[in-house]
């Protein structure tokens, strides 16, 4: 009997000798083409494509591959818990801290001291702190009208250090007041170039109704939608931006050095940006009854249809469903949240892959009206709280971050 020409996921990942994560990863590099099943939402792996790949690998799987690619931890963390079911935070369950509704000033606390502080227990006064740090108007004036958030951000991160004169302090005990007031700067920057309302976002009561006001959505039930954004953001292993983070950190270099850095990764098409692909394609569908036509006329061209699918989950990344259902009761009857609606429904009818986190945030940004970039602002925040964990972990290690390269060039004398 002649062998299948596809395989299941988990044919697949033992013909490689690889866990699932890593198949996956496989196919978000283009190295290995996937098909739906004929019934349900499993796919199929390409025989062929396994094959060659073993071959390239010479059959010892993932780390002879590629071992800074997608895939397997570089090492150890007592952080974050990747699991199938969402992140779990030093032990806790995202869907649980989210059904408690556990704010996320507590979350962060979880991620940098490794336990969840008790309901009724006092906040640092750092979390509150509405001392901007400098004169945001100094800031205001070198953002050109329209800037996006991240690059907001990117310029607001170094004013702060450079107007810090204890930031060199890298002790933990040093570092840790000051991230909690850096995130509540980053929050009220959110605002910038308009001064007025990121003061108004400092003085606002937590740091998810700072970016609510900060991104200019106002109402309990905005901030609400946040809160849940900035659970769900806050950290998620050793992503592009937190790796920037760790490696800087490893040099010893101040926390405003190490956000810079995560910043910086974050900008690009392949990682925070995303989001804001989803916003502009919510832009092109423009009206409900155009999602179809869109996602057939894109598909037909061949073109990627951002924000479905993600290397690590092999159903569905049970973030984005935190986000829908946090966004579903705002503005329902709103352009945005009909666009939204219809999108999701254009990508179950084309059997696209489920939604991802970028989704779920172009959900909540589209249901508030914010403007394009909110999304990846609101990501930012919140993975802040992630980016200050892993500098805290790579502190304690001593060790400098500095992989080798094999040299796969030409011989000398070639």
């Amino acid at each position: 009997m002649s062998e299948p020409e596809t395989l299941s996921a988990r044919e697949a990942a033992d013909l490689l000798g690889v866990k699932l994560p890593t198949l996956y990863a496989y196919v978000s590099r283009g190295l290995v083409r996937s098909a739906p099943a004929p019934a349900g939402r499993a796919r199929r792996y390409r025989r062929s494509d396994l094959e060659r790949l073993r071959a390239r690998s010479g059959g010892r799987g993932w780390r002879s591959a590629s071992p800074l690619s997608w895939g397997e931890p570089l090492f150890e963390t007592r952080i974050t818990d990747m699991t199938q079911e969402g992140p779990a935070y030093r032990g806790q369950r995202l869907a649980e801290l989210e059904a408690d509704g556990v704010p996320f000033e507590r979350v962060a606390e979880l991620l940098w001291e490794g336990e969840l502080p008790a309901a009724d227990a006092p906040l640092d006064p750092a979390w509150c702190d509405a001392d901007p740090g400098l004169d945001l108007s100094d800031v205001a004036r070198v953002l050109p009208l329209g800037i996006h958030p991240l690059a907001t951000l990117q310029v607001l991160v170094p004013a702060l250090g450079a107007a810090d004169p204890a930031r060199f302090d890298t002790r933990r005990e040093a570092t840790l007041p000051r991230a909690r007031a850096l995130i509540r700067r980053l929050a009220a920057g959110l605002a910038l170039p308009d001064v007025e309302r990121a003061h108004d976002a400092l003085a606002a009561g937590s740091v998810a109704e700072a970016v609510a006001v900060g991104l200019g959505a106002r109402g309990a039930r905005a901030a609400r939608a946040v809160e849940t954004a900035l659970r769900a953001c806050a950290d998620h292993e050793l992503n592009a931006s937190t790796f920037a983070a760790r490696v800087t950190a490893s040099t010893r270099a101040d926390l405003y050095a190490c956000v810079s850095s995560a910043l910086g990764a974050l900008s690009g098409p392949l990682h925070g940006s995303v989001s804001e692909q989803v916003e502009a394609l919510l832009l092109e569908i423009g009206r409900p009854e155009r999602a179809e036509r869109v996602m057939h006329e894109r598909l037909r061209r061949g073109e990627h249809i951002p924000g479905f699918g993600h290397p690590f989950y092999a159903e569905a990344d049970p973030r984005a469903r935190m986000l829908l259902e946090a966004a579903a009761p705002l503005a329902p009857r709103s352009t945005g949240a009909r666009v939204m609606d219809a999108l999701l429904a254009a990508a179950r009818e084309a059997r696209r892959p489920a939604p991802n986190l970028d989704v779920g945030l172009a959900a909540v940004t589209a249901r508030l009206g914010l403007p394009p970039g909110s999304a990846a602002g609101l990501f930012a925040v919140g993975r802040a709280a992630g980016w200050v964990a892993h500098v805290l972990e790579q502190a304690e290690t001593g060790h400098l971050l500095r992989p080798r390269a094999r040299y796969a060039g030409p011989d000398e004398d070639a």
